[in-house]
């Protein structure tokens, strides 16, 4: 007896719902099917499917036997798929979710890099701001999260960073600069608003002691679920926001925006790609992720040291 064989039929019976059906998918003759499952069973020395008439059941040693000859199969799928991934050219369809501000200023600017390296590789990006974003219809979701990250997603941290507060020189000229977190009461501040549209008090502290926590209960001028609306306002001098540090280094750097309140921070920002499972994850897929941690990490070093040259 081909015992692979025989495992493959009985999961394909099940997912089929009938022998004739999986005989069919397979491209076996129903009898072929039928024998494979009684000798699956005789090795077993347990009926796994109850069959009638009008329904096929798995039996309860049926049911047990299905979930390990699942994980079993997928094991040596995977083991097949990586081996030959080896062996030939990397190429195929990328599928890629992002919010707005990722897709902008981390997924966008590493693409053209990634394709000189892997030209095979086709992308279909998805750019769209989600509370529940649908990682199980691609093959890398980008997310943003703080401290309160659901562990149970199967994702792999790219980059941490600070949300610190920014303004343009004009706005400081013209209102001052605040030296403390209670004079933002007195500023216009620009708010990301969230998923549940109750912008909360603004919560602060000392980046090196946690101990320092305020809460700011500002009220802003501007509120927008759209993190480049708000860092565009404040660019063009609108008062003061607060963005992951990550992304507005290059600004500071040529010193459209300026740092404020340092070394107060809002909160601490970690991106996430997010992978619909452990198993089997294709080769493109793996080549991705590597490139996209190595790029990201490497370019929010760069931009950070440029900064501090800067003074900023």
């Amino acid at each position: 007896m081909d015992r692979l064989l025989s495992m493959r039929v009985f999961e394909r019976v099940v997912n089929e719902g009938g022998f004739a059906a999986a005989a069919r998918s397979l491209d076996l003759s129903a009898p072929v099917v039928t024998r494979l499952v009684a000798d699956l069973e005789d090795h077993l020395g347990t009926r796994l499917l109850q069959r009638s008439t009008r329904r096929l059941a798995l039996t309860e040693a049926g049911q047990s036997y299905l979930s390990r000859v699942r994980n079993i199969l997928q094991d040596i799928d995977e083991a097949d798929a990586v081996t030959r991934s080896q062996s030939t050219e990397l190429e195929g369809l990328l599928r890629v979710h992002a919010p707005p501000v990722l897709a902008s200023y981390v997924l966008g600017p590493l693409l053209a890099g990634f394709r000189q390296r892997y030209p095979k590789i086709a992308f279909d990006i998805e750019v769209e701001s989600s509370n529940e974003p649908p990682f199980e219809e691609f093959d890398i979701t980008l997310m943003g999260a703080d401290e309160s990250f659901n562990g149970e997603i199967v994702a792999r941290k790219v980059i941490e960073t600070e949300a610190i507060l920014v303004a343009s020189p004009g706005y400081l000229q013209r209102r001052g600069t605040p030296a403390q977190p209670e004079d933002l009461l007195q500023h216009d501040c620009l708010r990301l608003k969230p998923a549940t549209g109750r912008v909360r008090a603004w919560r602060m502290w000392r980046e090196s002691d946690p101990a320092t926590l305020r809460e700011i209960a500002v009220t802003p001028v501007i509120a927008a679920n759209h993190t480049d609306t708000l860092l565009r306002a404040a660019l063009d001098g609108a008062g003061i926001t607060s963005v992951a540090m990550d992304t507005v280094v290059p600004w500071l750097a040529r010193g459209e925006l300026v740092r404020v309140l340092s070394p107060w921070i809002t909160g601490r920002l970690m991106m996430y790609a997010a992978l619909p499972s452990r198993k089997f994850i294709p080769q493109r897929t793996r080549v991705f992720l590597d490139y996209l941690v190595e790029q990201a990490r490497e370019q929010a070093s760069s931009a950070l040291q440029a900064c501090a040259a800067r003074g900023c």
